[in-house]
């Protein structure tokens, strides 16, 4: 079996990581780009001795390592809300971040999220601690959950309470989506695809963002129907059936990067 089939499967969550270690769909793709193109390359700088999943999102820490950062963080920007990003990044060492979304979204052992990061167990733990005792200083928010599986609303709602935020409405249809988040204006929403009328969560999202700006997480079984590549994507998706700790994760990256959703178009599937 070639590398090519060997990563194949792992490059929509590669990508996934890259753009939240990069803050940027743009530069986290040129990052997987340039990593497919030096195990090209060169075949011997994919570890052929590790998992194909781990030995990946090890080479593509090695090229990010070596490749100078796409901006500065001392450097303002015209872009609206990236100024709010790097200040937040400035509190949390890469490495600390890597750590934490290796772990925590990505879903990797914490022997294999050292082997990814080139480090013993122990370096890798205070890390994972470090990086938590800068998320946890995040600012608590109001939260609208868009979901109408009841069981499933009520442990996001629990989930979600467990870290501090407020749910201020749980909403099973697009309509009630769109009325729910343009009168309470909360810090984040949470959404699945499909919705109890038949109506799309997606459509709602979509709506909301042309007069609301809020990140949003996406929640879903089918995570290969929006990580595409060749449409504007989500930023954060969680996968159902989804782990506590992996929603902990995710909301709060979402929070300490402070990334404002963006209209996202569904595979053809969902359209």
């Amino acid at each position: 079996m070639s590398v090519g089939e060997r990563v194949a499967e792992h490059l929509p969550y590669l990508r996934r990581f890259a753009r939240a270690v990069t803050c940027s769909q743009e530069s986290g793709d040129a990052y997987v780009v340039s990593t497919l193109e030096a195990i090209l390359a060169d075949p011997a700088v994919f570890p052929t001795d590790l998992p194909p999943r781990v030995a990946l999102y090890r080479t593509f820490l090695h090229v990010v390592g070596s490749i100078t950062p796409a901006f500065d963080a001392d450097t303002p920007s015209s872009h609206p809300g990236l100024d709010a990003i790097k200040r937040n990044l400035k509190t949390l060492a890469p490495k600390a971040r890597q750590a934490f979304l290796l772990v925590s979204v990505e879903e990797f052992s914490p022997q294999d999220a050292a082997l990814i990061l080139d480090i013993d167990p122990a370096e890798l733990q205070q890390l994972l601690d470090a990086a938590g005792r800068e998320i946890a200083r995040q600012i608590a928010t109001d939260v609208v959950i868009i979901e109408d599986e009841p069981l499933i609303a009520l442990d996001l709602e629990r989930l979600v309470s467990d870290l501090g935020h407020r749910v201020v409405k749980i909403v099973r249809t697009e309509g009630q989506a769109i009325e729910a988040v343009e009168r309470l204006r909360p810090g984040l929403v949470l959404a699945d695809i499909h919705l109890a009328d038949g109506s799309s969560g997606l459509d709602a999202v979509n709506k909301i963002l042309r007069t609301v700006s809020v990140p949003v997480i996406f929640v879903t079984a089918y995570p290969q129907l929006l990580l595409t590549g060749v449409r504007p994507e989500p930023t954060f998706l969680i996968t159902k059936p989804f782990h506590p700790e992996n929603v902990k994760a995710v909301i709060s990256q979402a929070l300490f990067l402070d990334i404002r959703g963006m209209p996202v178009q569904p595979h053809s599937a969902l359209a």
